[in-house]
């Protein structure tokens, strides 16, 4: 059979082959790219900050310096940030061509916990601004060397991060094992539930490890649309309103105001762009939407890598005014999985990251939706939309001891497998992957190398900062 090179590829031969078929291809294909040869990563001199650079003239300018002051934090913040760079380092290695859905951005901080539609704390990837098909190894090999960064920041010696790494690789090795023999509908819905997660973990964590995640649990349950309502604004004529924090937080008041558009003229355009995301919406959810009106927006800075990419949180309240909703609606731009040559693959990148995102995820925010907005530059952006702090919560490995990071790579692996199985064939990949003992340590030396490379070239971004070539700020 011919190895899938697409995730519609990969259904169609699970569909027309047998599942010891298609792990024996996934074998075969040790044979042009041998499990040892994932441990490559050819010598390179491309210049990181430039490639910074390109990315910014895309971004809002008053806000690039933000970008590069929190990615200057450390390695680890830079490697956040730097999902571009390496992609473009992925596209010059072997890779196996079997394809899946992709994150895109796998990294430790992007699996975490929300809320599903049943209000139940589950934990997945919950990430997917760069989503698209690609090598399933690339998703692989960016969590297994967010795991090398992150323990060296803690100053775990070489066999302890070596055995955190191996731990992702086994861990999703073995759960692609146990996927490529489950049910399709089976693989579709199932879930990891936080509170079961934390019940089968309790045992094999100091006492006060555990009463510590169970505290992260407790505090993401609180993390609503009436939580950041009581922190993002304040009352003003008896409704509330986004207060001014720029650049962090921008209410629509400023916006307009600095663009030189009627503040009312300025919600009557938001009003509309919210019917074009209810558009995206099944009809059901758009009953759901419909029942809420339109309070305030505000601009708001997030996250590292999407600094400057364009952000709006928007205020909707429902039956009462304690019955608060706030969206996110975040600017998409073009994967950076996808090559800068030609057009994208993608008409709409908003739907893009909410294909993927409800691909990749058993179950997915209700209001995920997508639109295109014109600026006040007269430009068309694509976006997507979904509920803002909705029980979200991450871990944080600045403060994890060895067995701690070595029990949550074990998840990461397990869950990110899950992820690629429902996006492409587990069967083909489990193949290619066997127990995991081959690619662990092929996975182990290119996470060494490109926690190398990292540390470069987030020394070459503080140069530049230094030098002046670029703006940097702490906020």
């Amino acid at each position: 059979m011919t190895i899938p090179t697409s995730p519609t590829a990969a259904a169609a031969a699970a569909a027309r082959y047998g599942r010891s078929a298609r792990r024996t291809a996934g074998r075969a294909v040790r044979q042009g790219v041998p499990l040892a040869d994932q441990a490559s990563l050819a010598a390179s001199d491309r210049d990181p900050v430039a490639t910074l650079e390109r990315q910014a003239a895309s971004r809002v300018a008053s806000l690039v310096a933000i970008r590069h002051g929190r990615m200057a934090a450390s390695p680890f913040a830079f490697y956040r940030g730097a999902a571009a760079l390496m992609a473009h380092d992925l596209r010059r290695e072997p890779h196996s061509g079997i394809a899946t859905w992709l994150c895109g951005d796998a990294h430790l901080s992007n699996v975490g916990l929300y809320a599903s539609p049943e209000r139940e704390l589950i934990v997945d990837v919950n990430d997917f601004d760069e989503t698209a098909p690609g090598p399933f190894e690339w998703d692989l090999k960016r969590m297994a060397a967010s795991f090398e960064i992150a323990a060296r920041a803690r100053g775990f010696d070489d066999d302890e991060r070596g055995g955190i790494v191996t731990t992702v690789v086994t861990a999703y090795a073995g759960a692609m094992g146990k996927l490529a023999s489950a049910p399709r509908l089976h693989l579709a819905t199932e879930r990891v539930s936080a509170r079961e997660m934390l019940a089968t973990t309790a045992h094999d964590l100091p006492p006060e490890i555990a009463e510590r995640v169970a505290g992260v649990l407790a505090k993401a349950h609180r993390r609503d649309s009436r939580q950041a309502a009581r922190r993002l604004t304040e009352v003003i004529d008896g409704e509330p309103r986004f207060w001014s924090e720029p650049p962090l937080v921008t209410p629509l008041r400023d916006v307009a105001a600095h663009a030189g558009v009627d503040e009312h003229d300025a919600r009557d355009l938001v009003a509309s762009l919210l019917e074009r995301f209810r558009e995206s919406l099944d009809a059901d959810r758009r009953h759901v939407l419909d029942g809420y009106e339109f309070v305030d927006a505000a601009m708001k800075v997030v996250g590292v890598g999407s600094v400057g990419t364009r952000a709006w949180v928007v205020l909707l309240r429902g039956n009462g005014r304690r019955d608060l909703l706030m969206l996110q609606a975040k600017e998409a731009q073009r994967s950076v999985l996808e090559s800068s040559s030609g057009p994208s693959a993608f008409s709409h990148q908003g739907e893009r990251v909410v294909r993927g995102q409800r691909i990749m995820q058993a179950l997915s925010d209700v209001l995920l939706g997508w639109l295109t907005a014109e600026g006040v530059d007269g430009q068309p952006r694509d976006f997507y939309v979904r509920q803002f702090r909705d029980w979200k919560g991450s871990a944080t490995p600045e403060i994890m001891e060895p067995a701690t990071m070595r029990l949550y790579a074990q998840y990461c692996g397990a869950l990110l497998a899950r992820s690629h199985a429902r996006g492409g064939d587990a069967a083909t990949i489990a193949g290619y992957v066997g127990r995991g003992r081959g690619l662990s340590r092929a996975l182990v030396a290119f996470s060494r190398a490109y926690a190398d490379r990292t540390e470069a070239d987030h020394a070459a971004l503080l140069d530049a900062i230094a030098s002046g070539r670029v703006d940097a700020v702490d906020a």
